[in-house]
């Protein structure tokens, strides 16, 4: 059973953090940008909130490059945007990475 405490839920977490912090780097950008950028046309990434668009690219490198079920990085990535995110972030986080993954079977 998965808990805050849960050492991979942590280090998503740490990322996240890390991600938000470079996010403040003029012109920063990461692999998963342009993921979230086709996913999300009518939000450029520029104008993503930061820690959205950090959770954002935490979760959509983990769902291009590794082999974590798309239900544990959702989940991860919705948990970790209702604990720090705005009130809608879990619900449009959820939005993007859905479209993303629809986007990934397609290519």
């Amino acid at each position: 059973m998965k808990t805050s405490s849960d050492p991979r839920h942590l280090k998503r977490a740490r990322k996240v953090f890390k991600l938000f912090a470079q996010s403040f780097i003029p012109g920063f950008t990461t692999p998963g940008d342009e993921y979230i950028h086709q996913a999300a046309p009518d939000w450029p990434v520029s104008n993503i909130n930061k820690i959205d668009l950090a959770i954002l690219r935490v979760a959509t490198d983990e769902l291009v490059n590794s082999d974590t079920p798309v239900k544990v990085v959702i989940d991860e990535a919705i948990e970790i945007a209702k604990k720090y995110g705005a009130e809608n972030s879990g619900s449009f986080i959820n939005g993007v990475l859905g479209t993303i993954l629809k986007n990934k079977e397609i290519i």
